[in-house]
């Protein structure tokens, strides 16, 4: 379908693993468990609080960091992260997942259960359950409140308080080189006057996060195999991967995630086929200098099982459609959609053909016969996309207008419906959809003042005047909100 890039972000964090040793017996995960010492960090910060700079930052990140806000790749990784955060102990805030277009291994976590993926790690990880290691490991920097630990620490031994230290928080994510210098711990660097817990909340991190990945069904090993390949990295690099330099890795944790993840029971764990079309698509689609779908991995996933055969295939159209031979990527494509008209990879992929070839009208038939359509959200954008496509705005309108209300911080879809909006001559939805779109990117003012013009344009009084103007003073009070941490960032 369509995607967006947006613009920059910063560094950090991940899973730190190490390689193992055998263990005469295994060890079941509901015995190794770790007392709750994330509610420690009460006195600094409350849930409440965590929510609310977690919206906060995560709208900051929209506005300017390269965020994939491709439906595909953010319904796979966030229904990845909600399988491992199911199996989780001590989840108090939703969680919600990102993608990052950044060369560099790497992934960090931040308030409100905002994790955030380098698309390198689709490159690098060679299957699902790596990738998943990753994102436990993350989930439990979350989970533990390492973070909000971290400031009450910093609050009780250094002369800042924790609203201090949110400057370089956002520094962090606003400038990988200057938030590198600036942080440590869970958003990234080395000052420790900052952050103090860095090998304490890695270790946490790490042990916690083995636990959720086994009780999860993922295979455990996939944490030591992982940074087993990093090493590598480092050992015949100049510099080493992002990764190890954001995480230190002193002996005592090595061998103690190398001990736990070798008394677990093993388990043969078989990648799903979206973990396959995650890694091409975004290889072929989103790729940043190095990480590219190469003929070298196509040629390795051809040589694979079935579901890595369907996904060289896949990328293969992939490539074909984004170099516009739609021939070529129709050739590819045809006999996997053929043989599985309702996958909504191959469906999105359809999709894109159809309109680089002015066939809207097709893909609008096989969008409306998919049984899918009215419970995948992706389906619903494709759909909608197509209409706007094809000139049937109001058509689209109707599909978005329903999306938004289901999934309100979802870009493409505000997005989506002011073009439909403009389409249509509606001046003052075009207006609001565009201020809800820069609300999410942390546009506050710019948000108000299209919502101000808006209602300017309808009748005096309206139903209508009188919602847009509901949201100028929902928006002017996240303002008032949100004004601490601009403060001090």
């Amino acid at each position: 379908m369509f995607r967006q890039l947006k613009k920059t972000l910063v560094a950090t964090l991940i899973t730190a693993m190490m390689a193992g040793q055998t263990a005469p017996a295994f060890a079941d995960s509901a015995t190794d468990q770790l007392p709750d010492i994330g509610t420690t960090a009460a006195s600094t910060l409350s849930i409440a609080q965590e929510m609310q700079m977690g919206d906060f930052y995560i709208r900051q990140l929209r506005g300017s960091a390269p965020l994939i806000n491709d439906p595909l790749l953010q319904q796979y990784i966030n229904q990845l992260g909600m399988r491992l955060v199911n199996h989780a102990h001590s989840v108090r805030t939703p969680f919600y997942f990102h993608l990052i277009s950044n060369d560099e291994i790497n992934a960090f976590a931040f308030f409100g259960g905002n994790v955030v993926l380098h698309s390198a790690l689709f490159r690098y990880a060679d299957n699902e359950s790596q990738l998943a290691s990753v994102m436990a490991h993350e989930i439990s920097h979350v989970t533990q409140r390492h973070l909000a630990r971290a400031m009450e620490d910093q609050k009780r031994y250094a002369p800042l308080t924790w609203v201090g230290a949110l400057g370089s928080i956002l520094l962090a994510m606003a400038s990988p080189q200057a938030g590198m210098a600036a942080m440590s711990g869970t958003l990234a660097g080395s000052r420790q006057g900052m952050i103090s817990f860095t090998q304490q909340n890695e270790q946490e991190a790490d042990r916690i996060g083995l636990q959720v990945l086994q009780r999860a069904g993922f295979d455990p090993q996939a944490m030591p195999a992982f940074l087993d390949k990093l090493l590598d990295q480092a050992r015949y690099s100049s510099r080493p991967p992002e990764i190890l330099l954001t995480h230190p890795l002193p002996e005592s944790r090595l061998s103690d995630t190398r001990n736990r993840a070798n008394q677990m029971r093993p388990v043969v764990v078989q990648s799903s086929e979206a973990f396959y079309m995650a890694k091409v698509r975004v290889l072929g689609m989103y790729n940043t200098g190095r990480n590219q779908l190469t003929g070298e991995l196509l040629d390795s996933l051809d040589k694979g099982n079935v579901r890595q055969q369907h996904a060289a295939r896949y990328g293969r159209a992939l490539q074909a459609m984004e170099n516009k031979n739609y021939a070529e990527a129709w050739r590819q494509l045809q006999p996997l959609l053929s043989a599985s008209p309702n996958n909504p990879w191959y469906l999105d992929l359809a999709t894109d053909i159809d309109l680089g070839q002015n066939k809207a009208a097709s893909a609008i038939s096989r969008l409306n016969g998919a049984p899918g359509l009215k419970t995948n959200p992706v389906l619903q954008l494709n759909l909608a996309n197509a209409y706007v496509q094809s000139g049937q705005s109001a058509k689209a309108a109707t599909i978005l207008n329903r999306y938004t209300f289901s999934h309100r911080d979802d870009t493409n879809g505000w997005d989506l419906l002011a073009q439909a909006e403009a389409a249509q001559g509606s001046r003052d939805r075009e207006l609001a959809a565009r201020a809800e779109l820069l609300a999410l990117r942390g546009q506050l003012d710019q948000a108000i003042t299209l919502l101000s013009s808006a209602s300017s344009q309808v009748k005096v009084g309206s139903l209508q005047q009188a919602r847009y103007d509901a949201r100028i003073d929902q928006l002017r009070q996240m303002q008032q909100r949100f004004r601490q941490y601009q403060k001090n960032s």
